[in-house]
Protein backbone atom coordinates (compact mmCIF):
# COMPACT_ATOMS: atom_id res chain seq x y z
CA UNK A 1 0.00 0.00 0.00
CA UNK A 2 0.99 3.64 -0.44
CA UNK A 3 2.28 5.88 2.33
CA UNK A 4 -0.36 7.73 4.32
CA UNK A 5 -3.65 6.86 5.93
CA UNK A 6 -5.25 3.55 5.01
CA UNK A 7 -7.85 3.72 2.22
CA UNK A 8 -11.36 4.14 3.57
CA UNK A 9 -12.56 0.74 2.38
CA UNK A 10 -9.66 -0.96 4.20
CA UNK A 11 -10.44 0.97 7.39
CA UNK A 12 -14.08 -0.04 7.20
CA UNK A 13 -13.63 -3.67 6.14
CA UNK A 14 -10.47 -4.67 7.99
CA UNK A 15 -10.18 -2.36 11.00
CA UNK A 16 -13.53 -1.05 12.19
CA UNK A 17 -15.30 -4.34 11.52
CA UNK A 18 -12.98 -6.10 13.99
CA UNK A 19 -14.18 -3.95 16.93
CA UNK A 20 -17.20 -5.97 18.07
CA UNK A 21 -17.30 -5.39 21.83
CA UNK A 22 -19.39 -2.41 22.91
CA UNK A 23 -19.78 -0.43 26.14
CA UNK A 24 -22.81 1.72 26.87
CA UNK A 25 -20.58 4.65 27.97
CA UNK A 26 -19.23 5.05 24.41
CA UNK A 27 -21.36 7.62 22.58
CA UNK A 28 -19.29 8.12 19.40
CA UNK A 29 -17.37 5.16 17.95
CA UNK A 30 -14.89 4.77 15.06
CA UNK A 31 -16.43 5.87 11.78
CA UNK A 32 -15.19 7.24 8.47
CA UNK A 33 -14.96 11.00 8.87
CA UNK A 34 -15.13 10.99 12.69
CA UNK A 35 -11.78 11.78 14.33
CA UNK A 36 -12.89 11.74 17.98
CA UNK A 37 -14.39 9.31 20.42
CA UNK A 38 -16.93 10.60 22.95
CA UNK A 39 -17.46 8.93 26.34
CA UNK A 40 -20.43 9.42 28.69
CA UNK A 41 -19.19 10.67 32.06
CA UNK A 42 -22.61 11.53 33.47
CA UNK A 43 -23.24 15.28 33.40
CA UNK A 44 -20.25 15.68 31.08
CA UNK A 45 -18.73 13.85 28.13
CA UNK A 46 -15.05 13.18 27.54
CA UNK A 47 -13.79 13.81 23.99
CA UNK A 48 -10.57 12.11 22.87
CA UNK A 49 -8.50 11.99 19.69
CA UNK A 50 -5.10 10.54 18.83
CA UNK A 51 -2.75 11.16 15.89
CA UNK A 52 0.92 10.71 14.94
CA UNK A 53 3.25 13.02 13.04
CA UNK A 54 5.07 10.98 10.40
CA UNK A 55 5.22 13.21 7.31
CA UNK A 56 7.44 16.01 8.63
CA UNK A 57 11.07 16.18 9.68
CA UNK A 58 10.95 19.71 11.11
CA UNK A 59 8.62 21.20 13.73
CA UNK A 60 7.28 17.78 14.75
CA UNK A 61 6.80 18.82 18.38
CA UNK A 62 4.69 21.79 17.36
CA UNK A 63 2.63 19.83 14.85
CA UNK A 64 2.05 16.91 17.22
CA UNK A 65 0.27 19.16 19.71
CA UNK A 66 -1.97 20.80 17.18
CA UNK A 67 -3.16 17.79 15.19
CA UNK A 68 -4.81 16.11 18.17
CA UNK A 69 -6.04 19.32 19.80
CA UNK A 70 -7.54 20.36 16.47
CA UNK A 71 -9.56 17.15 16.32
CA UNK A 72 -11.03 17.77 19.77
CA UNK A 73 -11.76 21.38 18.82
CA UNK A 74 -13.62 20.16 15.72
CA UNK A 75 -16.18 18.80 18.18
CA UNK A 76 -16.66 22.32 19.52
CA UNK A 77 -14.71 21.39 22.66
CA UNK A 78 -11.69 23.03 24.29
CA UNK A 79 -8.83 20.52 24.75
CA UNK A 80 -7.42 20.46 28.29
CA UNK A 81 -4.86 17.63 28.44
CA UNK A 82 -2.39 15.88 26.14
CA UNK A 83 -0.55 12.55 26.24
CA UNK A 84 2.60 12.42 24.08
CA UNK A 85 4.63 9.43 22.85
CA UNK A 86 8.04 9.99 21.22
CA UNK A 87 9.71 7.19 19.23
CA UNK A 88 13.23 8.10 18.13
CA UNK A 89 15.73 6.13 16.01
CA UNK A 90 19.02 4.86 17.38
CA UNK A 91 21.66 7.58 17.35
CA UNK A 92 19.23 10.38 18.16
CA UNK A 93 20.90 13.09 20.23
CA UNK A 94 19.45 14.31 23.50
CA UNK A 95 19.27 17.79 21.96
CA UNK A 96 16.90 16.51 19.26
CA UNK A 97 14.56 15.09 21.90
CA UNK A 98 14.82 18.32 23.88
CA UNK A 99 13.86 20.35 20.80
CA UNK A 100 10.72 18.25 20.21
CA UNK A 101 9.68 18.51 23.85
CA UNK A 102 10.36 22.26 23.97
CA UNK A 103 8.27 22.84 20.84
CA UNK A 104 5.43 20.74 22.27
CA UNK A 105 5.55 22.45 25.65
CA UNK A 106 5.42 25.93 24.10
CA UNK A 107 2.51 25.11 21.82
CA UNK A 108 0.53 23.31 24.52
CA UNK A 109 0.97 26.26 26.88
CA UNK A 110 -0.24 28.64 24.17
CA UNK A 111 -3.46 26.60 23.97
CA UNK A 112 -3.75 26.31 27.78
CA UNK A 113 -3.38 22.54 27.43
CA UNK A 114 -1.35 20.56 29.96
CA UNK A 115 0.90 17.70 28.85
CA UNK A 116 -0.15 15.10 31.41
CA UNK A 117 1.92 12.07 30.45
CA UNK A 118 3.21 9.82 27.69
CA UNK A 119 6.23 7.74 26.77
CA UNK A 120 9.66 8.30 25.19
CA UNK A 121 12.04 5.68 23.82
CA UNK A 122 14.87 5.04 21.38
CA UNK A 123 14.06 2.16 19.04
CA UNK A 124 15.37 0.59 15.81
CA UNK A 125 11.72 0.23 14.74
CA UNK A 126 11.75 3.79 13.28
CA UNK A 127 14.20 5.61 11.01
CA UNK A 128 13.07 9.12 11.92
CA UNK A 129 11.36 10.81 14.87
CA UNK A 130 7.73 9.80 15.24
CA UNK A 131 5.58 11.72 17.73
CA UNK A 132 2.05 10.64 18.59
CA UNK A 133 -0.34 12.58 20.82
CA UNK A 134 -3.73 12.00 22.40
CA UNK A 135 -5.80 15.06 23.28
CA UNK A 136 -8.56 15.08 25.88
CA UNK A 137 -11.42 17.52 26.28
CA UNK A 138 -14.59 17.84 28.36
CA UNK A 139 -18.00 19.26 27.53
CA UNK A 140 -21.54 19.22 28.96
CA UNK A 141 -23.49 16.29 27.55
CA UNK A 142 -25.32 17.23 24.35
CA UNK A 143 -23.03 20.17 23.59
CA UNK A 144 -20.60 18.53 21.16
CA UNK A 145 -20.52 18.76 17.36
CA UNK A 146 -19.72 15.70 15.24
CA UNK A 147 -18.57 15.36 11.64
CA UNK A 148 -21.78 13.47 10.90
CA UNK A 149 -24.22 16.31 11.57
CA UNK A 150 -24.34 18.06 8.17
CA UNK A 151 -27.84 18.43 6.71
CA UNK A 152 -29.20 19.18 3.26
CA UNK A 153 -29.35 22.95 2.77
CA UNK A 154 -26.47 23.71 5.14
CA UNK A 155 -23.83 26.13 3.92
CA UNK A 156 -20.17 25.08 3.86
CA UNK A 157 -17.61 27.45 5.38
CA UNK A 158 -13.84 27.11 5.24
CA UNK A 159 -11.35 28.93 7.44
CA UNK A 160 -7.88 30.13 6.37
CA UNK A 161 -6.28 28.56 3.26
CA UNK A 162 -5.98 25.22 1.48
CA UNK A 163 -2.66 23.40 1.83
CA UNK A 164 -1.63 25.47 4.84
CA UNK A 165 0.27 22.82 6.83
CA UNK A 166 1.66 21.05 3.78
CA UNK A 167 3.08 24.29 2.42
CA UNK A 168 4.94 24.96 5.67
CA UNK A 169 6.29 21.40 5.83
CA UNK A 170 7.54 21.57 2.24
CA UNK A 171 9.19 24.95 2.86
CA UNK A 172 11.07 23.52 5.84
CA UNK A 173 11.92 20.03 4.60
CA UNK A 174 12.61 20.81 0.92
CA UNK A 175 14.27 24.19 1.39
CA UNK A 176 17.45 23.26 -0.49
CA UNK A 177 15.43 21.87 -3.41
CA UNK A 178 13.02 24.79 -3.63
CA UNK A 179 15.17 27.81 -2.82
CA UNK A 180 16.59 28.25 -6.30
CA UNK A 181 13.17 27.70 -7.90
CA UNK A 182 10.72 29.78 -5.85
CA UNK A 183 13.06 32.09 -3.94
CA UNK A 184 13.93 32.56 -0.27
CA UNK A 185 11.19 35.15 0.30
CA UNK A 186 8.42 32.73 -0.71
CA UNK A 187 9.93 30.01 1.48
CA UNK A 188 10.19 32.34 4.45
CA UNK A 189 6.54 33.35 4.15
CA UNK A 190 5.53 29.71 3.66
CA UNK A 191 7.36 28.63 6.82
CA UNK A 192 5.43 31.30 8.73
CA UNK A 193 2.23 29.32 8.02
CA UNK A 194 3.19 27.20 11.04
CA UNK A 195 1.82 30.05 13.15
CA UNK A 196 -1.69 29.31 11.84
CA UNK A 197 -1.84 25.53 12.43
CA UNK A 198 -4.30 25.63 15.34
CA UNK A 199 -8.07 25.54 14.80
CA UNK A 200 -8.97 25.44 18.49
CA UNK A 201 -10.34 28.99 18.38
CA UNK A 202 -12.58 28.42 15.36
CA UNK A 203 -13.75 25.08 16.73
CA UNK A 204 -15.01 26.69 19.91
CA UNK A 205 -16.57 29.57 17.94
CA UNK A 206 -18.24 27.10 15.59
CA UNK A 207 -19.69 25.12 18.47
CA UNK A 208 -21.19 28.29 19.96
CA UNK A 209 -22.65 29.62 16.71
CA UNK A 210 -24.70 26.81 15.26
CA UNK A 211 -22.22 24.49 13.51
CA UNK A 212 -23.94 21.28 12.45
CA UNK A 213 -20.64 19.55 11.55
CA UNK A 214 -16.96 20.44 11.69
CA UNK A 215 -13.83 18.75 10.39
CA UNK A 216 -10.23 19.97 10.58
CA UNK A 217 -8.40 19.45 7.29
CA UNK A 218 -5.54 16.96 7.62
CA UNK A 219 -4.27 14.26 5.23
CA UNK A 220 -6.14 14.34 1.94
CA UNK A 221 -6.50 18.11 2.05
CA UNK A 222 -9.64 20.20 1.64
CA UNK A 223 -11.27 17.81 -0.83
CA UNK A 224 -10.60 14.86 1.46
CA UNK A 225 -12.13 16.61 4.46
CA UNK A 226 -15.19 17.64 2.44
CA UNK A 227 -15.73 14.08 1.23
CA UNK A 228 -15.36 12.75 4.79
CA UNK A 229 -18.01 15.14 6.16
CA UNK A 230 -20.41 14.10 3.40
CA UNK A 231 -19.63 10.42 3.98
CA UNK A 232 -20.09 10.68 7.75
CA UNK A 233 -23.34 12.64 7.30
CA UNK A 234 -24.77 10.56 4.44
CA UNK A 235 -25.18 13.61 2.20
CA UNK A 236 -23.88 15.14 -1.00
CA UNK A 237 -22.22 18.53 -1.48
CA UNK A 238 -21.51 21.11 -4.13
CA UNK A 239 -18.29 23.09 -3.72
CA UNK A 240 -16.89 25.86 -5.93
CA UNK A 241 -13.17 25.67 -6.65
CA UNK A 242 -12.81 29.40 -7.32
CA UNK A 243 -14.15 30.14 -3.82
CA UNK A 244 -11.57 27.99 -2.02
CA UNK A 245 -8.79 30.31 -0.79
CA UNK A 246 -5.22 29.30 -1.66
CA UNK A 247 -2.25 31.47 -0.73
CA UNK A 248 0.16 32.47 -3.49
CA UNK A 249 3.03 30.75 -1.65
CA UNK A 250 1.10 27.49 -1.79
CA UNK A 251 0.30 27.93 -5.47
CA UNK A 252 3.94 28.59 -6.37
CA UNK A 253 5.37 25.71 -4.34
CA UNK A 254 2.72 23.22 -5.48
CA UNK A 255 3.15 24.22 -9.11
CA UNK A 256 6.92 23.67 -8.85
CA UNK A 257 6.43 20.23 -7.29
CA UNK A 258 3.43 19.16 -9.38
CA UNK A 259 1.03 18.96 -6.42
CA UNK A 260 -2.67 19.80 -6.04
CA UNK A 261 -3.18 22.32 -3.18
CA UNK A 262 -6.70 21.01 -2.58
CA UNK A 263 -5.34 17.52 -1.81
CA UNK A 264 -2.45 18.69 0.38
CA UNK A 265 -2.49 18.26 4.17
CA UNK A 266 -3.99 21.42 5.65
CA UNK A 267 -4.06 21.46 9.47
CA UNK A 268 -5.04 24.97 10.48
CA UNK A 269 -7.97 24.96 8.07
CA UNK A 270 -11.45 24.03 9.33
CA UNK A 271 -14.53 22.97 7.37
CA UNK A 272 -17.76 24.05 9.08
CA UNK A 273 -21.33 23.35 7.99
CA UNK A 274 -24.16 25.47 9.36
CA UNK A 275 -27.64 26.79 8.62
CA UNK A 276 -26.81 30.48 9.06
CA UNK A 277 -23.58 31.31 7.24
CA UNK A 278 -23.78 35.06 7.98
CA UNK A 279 -23.84 34.42 11.72
CA UNK A 280 -20.91 32.01 11.52
CA UNK A 281 -18.80 34.19 9.23
CA UNK A 282 -19.36 37.26 11.39
CA UNK A 283 -18.43 35.37 14.56
CA UNK A 284 -15.22 34.10 13.01
CA UNK A 285 -14.22 37.42 11.50
CA UNK A 286 -14.86 39.25 14.80
CA UNK A 287 -11.97 37.23 16.25
CA UNK A 288 -9.71 37.79 13.24
CA UNK A 289 -10.18 34.40 11.60
CA UNK A 290 -10.40 34.51 7.80
CA UNK A 291 -13.37 32.49 6.57
CA UNK A 292 -15.43 32.18 3.40
CA UNK A 293 -18.44 30.25 2.17
CA UNK A 294 -17.38 27.69 -0.44
CA UNK A 295 -20.49 25.64 -1.16
CA UNK A 296 -23.58 23.89 0.16
CA UNK A 297 -24.75 20.50 1.38
CA UNK A 298 -27.07 18.79 -1.10
CA UNK A 299 -29.02 15.54 -0.98
CA UNK A 300 -26.69 13.45 -3.13
CA UNK A 301 -23.65 13.69 -5.39
CA UNK A 302 -20.38 15.21 -4.20
CA UNK A 303 -19.04 17.60 -6.79
CA UNK A 304 -16.46 20.32 -7.28
CA UNK A 305 -17.58 23.02 -9.71
CA UNK A 306 -14.70 24.32 -11.81
CA UNK A 307 -14.93 26.28 -15.04
CA UNK A 308 -18.64 25.53 -15.26
CA UNK A 309 -18.19 21.75 -14.97
CA UNK A 310 -19.13 19.49 -12.07
CA UNK A 311 -16.26 17.15 -11.22
CA UNK A 312 -16.91 14.30 -8.73
CA UNK A 313 -15.15 14.59 -5.36
CA UNK A 314 -13.62 11.18 -4.76
CA UNK A 315 -12.57 9.51 -1.49
CA UNK A 316 -9.15 10.81 -0.42
CA UNK A 317 -6.09 8.83 -1.44
CA UNK A 318 -2.48 9.20 -0.26
CA UNK A 319 -1.77 12.84 0.59
CA UNK A 320 0.08 14.95 -1.98
CA UNK A 321 2.87 15.40 0.58
CA UNK A 322 4.00 11.80 0.18
CA UNK A 323 4.69 12.31 -3.51
CA UNK A 324 7.74 14.40 -2.65
CA UNK A 325 8.73 13.40 0.91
Amino acid sequence: MQSGKLPHHVLQDEIFSAFEFRREEVLVRPKIGEDCSVLDFGEYVCVLSTDPITGAASEVGRLAVHISCNDVAANGVEPLGLLMTIMAPEGTAVEEIRQVVTQAAEQAASLKVEIIGGHTEITPAVNRLVVSTTAIGRAPKGKTVNSSGAETGNRIIMTKWAGLEGTAILAYDLESRLKGKVGSTVLSRARSFMEFISVVKEGIIGGRNGATAMHDVTEGGVLGALWEIAEASGTGMRVYRDKIPVREETRVICEELGLDPLKLISSGCMIITCKNSDRMLNALKETGIQAVEIGEIIEKDRVLVEEGREVPISPPESDELYKVL
